[in-house]
């Protein structure tokens, strides 16, 4: 699916851009395909099980899987990251924040493969970024953007695409299909830095928010995070 010129949408069970299993909607986190003059960029990568699935939509889309030079990953659950392991052995080098770099050496419970029946396959992230570091991929310049509390190692990419301020925010805005707050069960959840990285976000103006489940935000994101904000200061305090 294609939302600006050359980036797409490339995998999400929420719209059936792939499948995991029957009756299973949040095993396939949204995947993210950026084609730049350097090859293409991927945010996140989905379960594992869905990978061929992520590359036949790329070829549709004129990006063979081996046009991949980078997979950054938004945080460590499973749905977003269990396809790592894959991409890293075809020589993909795999991008991630500190906290989710350790997650998935480990590939422990804040994996979350308990939630999903499957086992996380662990790996080493080729970089690590740090909060609020700039960092180049082609000629594109992405800015990482800390944002714990769904889980400890969340992370927000943003960086200008056509024109427009784009926002790759993972699992820190819950879709609109399911409430306002992204999954509360992971093992290092935590309500009051989630509500810190919403006020961070909050004070972000973006033309396009990219979330880890759910419809794409383009008109007026910041709204959106407003209203999160609001209801996790009403619920939570």
């Amino acid at each position: 699916m294609q939302l600006l010129k050359n980036l797409y949408q490339v995998g999400g069970d929420l719209h059936g851009i792939t499948f995991d299993q029957p009756g299973a909607l949040w095993n396939d986190a949204n995947c993210y395909a950026l084609k730049t003059d350097a090859g293409v960029i991927l945010f996140d990568c989905g379960c594992g099980d869905t990978l061929d699935q992520i590359f036949e939509n790329m070829a549709y889309w004129g990006m063979p899987s081996s046009d991949i030079i980078c997979c950054i990953l938004t945080h460590a659950h499973l749905d977003h990251a269990g396809g790592a392991a894959q991409l890293q052995k075809t020589g993909v080098p795999v991008l991630a924040s500190i906290e989710t770099a350790d997650a998935i050496l480990t590939g422990d419970e804040r994996c979350c493969g308990f939630l999903y029946h499957k086992t996380f396959t662990p790996l080493q992230a080729d970089q690590v970024v740090a909060d609020m570091e700039f960092f180049q991929i082609g000629d594109l310049t992405i800015q990482a953007l800390y944002v714990p509390g769904h889980s400890m190692g969340c992370t927000a990419y943003k960086f200008i695409w056509d024109h427009k301020n784009v926002l790759v925010c993972g699992d820190l805005i819950g879709t609109l299909l399911s409430g306002d707050f992204g999954w509360s069960g992971s093992i290092d959840f935590d309500k009051r830095i989630y509500t810190e990285s919403l006020k961070k976000i909050a004070r972000i103006d973006t033309d396009i928010m990219l979330p880890g489940h759910g419809t794409a935000y383009f008109h007026k994101p910041r709204r959106r995070v407003e209203e999160v904000l609001n209801a996790a200061l009403m619920q939570w305090r």
